[in-house]
């Protein structure tokens, strides 16, 4: 089948990899325009572009795909098939129409739960322990078409949003060439997809902000969910701290407290309230008592979160409240 492949970051190098390693012909690829990075501002590809590029596979960047000039492009192409991976701009009608086969695109989710923008990451802020991936027809709608392929999988109790979308992206990578291979052979099925959708807008920095109120267990899944983007964070003597890994404590292993015998974690200290010693960092919380693992303050490169206490002599001390 002949394909033009959309997508733009990291996340979508597995399944371009897989494409071009494939069967299929990958006659260009789609993805945005070169972007500003780095402390010297300079423009550079997207991860997609770059491995274009070394494949000596066309590159499309149009400012959306919405663009005149795109679209007469992609028309000339005549592709029978559009994969998708993250690309990161609306497809309008206009260009949907063109592939015989539609645009196919791997979502991060088990769709209709988490359609939109953060899948993986809303998924773990809300404490799901299974998810997976689908690739299905893009419509005008938000992750609305029908379901061609799927997986799905456990999710770990320590696995961050940047990890989980990584292992979710390579485990993805063959449920996109199957529903490629589906369609070409016309033994593609598509279903519908069955149940009350949720959608996962981008996260902003003000819902990463920890409430120290909240249980242990949440303040841990928003962290999870908030790693590596947009970093969850709190302040300590006004300054922001970025809190990039933590452990809940399980009965009898929070502070001093012997509780083996209590299904809910003890709260030993009052929420944003601190207790660290050589090896460990503790904080209050709602509900039971949170470590803090690795934190990052501002300014400074990510560290053991006990390096850290001992540098700024937190023992006994809160975090800053709103």
């Amino acid at each position: 089948m002949r394909v033009v492949f959309a997508g733009t970051p990291e996340v979508a190098l597995p399944s371009l990899r897989a494409l071009l390693d494939s069967r299929h012909e990958v006659l260009a690829v789609l993805t945005r325009p070169d972007a500003r990075a780095g402390r010297g501002r300079t423009l550079r590809p997207s991860p997609v572009s770059a491995l274009a590029h070394e494949a000596g596979v066309e590159v499309l960047t149009p400012p959306n795909a919405r663009d005149a000039e795109f679209l007469a492009r992609l028309a000339d192409l005549a592709p029978d098939a559009v994969p998708v991976v993250a690309y990161g701009h609306l497809v309008p009608r206009a260009a949907l129409d063109i592939p015989r086969h539609g645009w196919i695109n791997l979502h991060f989710s088990l769709l209709p739960r988490w359609r939109g923008a953060a899948p993986v990451q809303r998924a773990l802020i809300a404490g799901d322990t299974r998810t997976g991936a689908c690739a299905f027809v893009l419509e005008e709608g938000l992750d609305t078409g029908p379901i061609i392929d799927s997986l799905a999988t456990d999710v770990g109790d320590e696995e961050s949003a940047g990890e989980l979308l990584d292992r979710l992206a390579l485990d993805g990578a063959p449920v996109l060439l199957r529903a490629l291979d589906a369609l070409e052979e016309g033994t593609a099925t598509f279903t519908p997809q069955v149940g009350a959708p949720t959608h996962a807008p981008k996260l902003t920095r003000d819902e990463a902000r920890l409430d120290w109120s909240a249980p242990a267990a949440r303040l841990h899944d928003l962290v999870r969910g908030c790693t590596p983007a947009p970093g969850a964070w709190t302040t300590w003597s006004g300054t922001p701290l970025k809190v990039l890994q933590t452990r809940t404590c399980p009965p009898g292993r929070d502070g001093d407290a012997d509780a083996t015998t209590t299904t809910t974690p003890p709260t030993t200290l009052t929420p944003g309230r601190l207790r660290a010693d050589r090896s460990r960092v503790l904080v209050g919380t709602g509900a039971g008592d949170l470590e803090l693992v690795r934190v990052q303050p501002q300014g400074k490169k990510p560290m053991a979160a006990a390096d850290w206490a001992r540098g700024a002599r937190i023992d006994g001390g809160t975090f800053d409240d709103e």
